[in-house]
């Protein structure tokens, strides 16, 4: 025997399902588009500055600030296109929440890294920690 329909608000359950994941993707969209542009033009702008330029560029705190919104917010963005993507072709539910899982903790481990970096570079510390490269 089939489980009764659920609505609210009139409207099935099930249908509501994604909305707030729907909304999520757009609004992290919208923000990416600014984002990426200035992302461009500070490629533009860096484009074969030496390491004190760069530096220089990150001691700014407008552009660390940035650089790091741009870095969480496309993190963001891009765990919830991988979690879309996942549910509609990974038919086998563990294996769909485990990928999932995978993709979010990687995001995670990238921002927070990033974020990491781009605060070492903002306060003029080394770029990686001692003991990592030259």
């Amino acid at each position: 025997m089939s489980s009764p329909v659920k609505f609210k608000n009139h409207v099935k359950v099930s249908e509501r399902h994604g909305a707030s994941e729907w909304l999520s993707e757009r609004v992290l969209l919208l923000g990416l588009m600014p984002l990426g542009l200035w992302v461009l033009s500070t490629i533009h702008t860096l484009a074969g500055a030496d390491y004190g330029a760069v530096a220089a560029w990150f001691a700014n705190t407008l552009n660390a600030v940035l650089a790091g919104l741009t870095l969480v917010v496309f993190c963001g963005f891009a765990s919830l296109a991988w979690k879309v993507i996942l549910e509609d072709y990974v038919p086998q539910a563990g294996a769909r929440r485990a990928l999932v899982l995978l993709v979010n903790l990687i995001c995670l481990v990238l921002a927070a890294a990033g974020v990491f970096f781009i605060t070492r570079m903002a306060l003029g510390s080394a770029p990686l920690p001692a003991g990592f490269g030259a």
